[in-house]
């Protein structure tokens, strides 16, 4: 017996695309979004972006230590890329903007949690993190991971996949605060290692630091020896 099956997806009229689809709006949602990100930042210094939790607060040690090293960084001519909200972001933007160089914010609308820092000179508002997280690799030369919780473990394991797949350049990923990153590092070499789920020279696509001085040693060190302060753009992601 044959049945008749009802189609899934109707053929599309002429006048379906001003119907009101949501979805298909989203698409033009997320090309400006895209197209926004390079007309603004394309033209910025070399940069670092900077990720770390909303949630510290600015009594925090931590907090000091990300704002020390923004400023550092800042008047050693790098633009500071954050994700523009409270905490380790607000530190970042707080030491850019004492320095020398731009401070950037990619915000993030979110329900609960997040408002815009004011310490931005340049300042973006995005709705979808993929595009977000675009602009924080496209433009970078190195990523300073400060503490935070799954919002910058995310950060950094998509960073982690795209160097080791070569998707992009490899640059600097620094994790700051050895005390806190100490435990996945060990996770990664006890349990990811030895079950062969990543290679042994998988860990040396980051390094640990603790001081600010520490933080530029690295970055500057390895700009040297491969020249890619000069030409920041030839980062880009390869999509």
């Amino acid at each position: 017996m044959n049945k008749k099956r009802n189609q899934p997806h109707p053929d599309a009229s002429p006048d379906s695309c001003f119907t009101g689809n949501n979805e298909t709006w989203q698409i033009f949602q997320i090309i400006a979004e895209f197209v926004e990100g390079y007309e603004r930042l394309s033209h910025i210094s070399p940069s670092v972006s900077i990720f770390g939790s909303a949630r510290t607060p600015s009594s925090d040690p931590q907090f000091k230590l990300a704002q020390q090293i923004s400023r550092r960084l800042s008047d050693e001519g790098f633009s500071i890329v954050t994700g523009g909200g409270p905490g380790m972001m607000e530190a970042g933007n707080l030491g850019a903007s004492e320095g020398k160089s731009l401070s950037i914010g990619l915000n993030i609308q979110l329900p609960f949690e997040e408002c815009n820092n004011p310490y931005q000179d340049i300042s973006l508002k995005f709705r979808h993190f993929f595009s977000r997280k675009t602009m924080f690799i496209k433009y970078a030369s190195a990523y300073v991971c400060m503490p935070g919780g799954y919002g910058t473990l995310d950060e950094l394991s998509e960073i982690l996949v795209l160097i080791q797949t070569a998707k992009v350049r490899a640059i600097p990923i620094i994790l700051v605060c050895s005390e806190f990153w100490q435990g996945l590092v060990s996770w990664f070499d006890d349990v990811l290692v030895k079950q062969k789920m990543i290679s042994p020279e998988d860990m040396n696509l980051f390094e640990m630091a603790d001081t600010p001085d520490e933080v530029i040693k690295i970055i500057k060190t390895h700009h040297a020896e491969n020249d890619l302060a000069s030409d920041q753009h030839s980062l880009s992601v390869r999509l």
